[in-house]
């Protein structure tokens, strides 16, 4: 990555979000900045670390960074907006949450939220794998994946049943054939197609068995 022309580099806040895929649970953005004098050995992209290397270095990028803070969207909202601009709406609950402006923001992909109307007066730039190029956004993928993995470890204690602390509402093949046998929970993100389609299966269920009392009185 080159570096850019003109830009105030004193204060990168790197964004990266995760959780777009899952079936249920929300979608969470992490914005850090980085602290050029302490530097953190072992940053990488969070999905090729393991989850004891990412339990490891989150501390570490919350005790030495500038500033991080987390921002998400919920079930409700990836519903509404879609599961792009729900993501886009976190990452920009990340960088208001930061205690410290940025001068300028990478966030990970081929697209930037809407930020021009943010108080920053920052610029901004989407690099394309940029978790794995950048030490502030491959902080931020870790810190939003380790806090999204142990917030569904701990709603997982609260909607039983879909071992949501196992797969984290990805689509294993466990939790499709949970999602056969019980109505989806209140985490489930019903615009997605095999939640939709498990809701009107279940739906379907209850309507063969109970059957209204005043039609099986006709059949006597």
């Amino acid at each position: 990555m080159r570096r850019a022309e003109g830009l105030n580099l004193a204060r990168v806040a790197g964004v990266d979000e995760v959780g777009r895929g899952p079936l249920a649970g929300p979608v969470v953005a992490a914005a850090v900045i980085l602290d050029p004098r302490r530097r953190i050995r072992g940053l990488a992209d969070s999905k090729v670390l393991t989850p004891a290397e990412r339990a490891r270095l989150a501390p570490i990028i919350r005790a030495r960074s500038l500033a991080w803070a987390i921002g998400w969207a919920d079930r409700d909202e990836i519903d509404c907006l879609n599961i792009l601009q729900a993501s886009f709406l976190a990452m920009r609950r990340a960088l208001l949450a930061l205690p410290v402006a940025p001068t300028h923001v990478r966030v990970d992909g081929n697209r930037c939220p809407c930020l021009s109307d943010l108080p920053f007066g920052c610029t901004f730039e989407a690099i394309v794998s940029g978790d794995a190029r950048v030490a502030a956004i491959s902080a931020a993928s870790i810190l939003a994946k380790t806090y999204r993995d142990a917030l569904m470890e701990a709603l997982d204690r609260c909607y039983p049943g879909f071992a949501l602390a196992v797969h984290k509402g990805y689509a294993t093949q466990g939790h499709l054939e949970a999602l056969r046998a019980r109505a989806p929970s209140p985490l489930h993100r019903r615009s997605f197609s095999p939640v939709g389609l498990a809701a009107e299966e279940v739906l379907s269920m209850f309507d063969c068995e109970y059957e209204p009392a005043y039609l099986a009185e006709d059949e006597d």
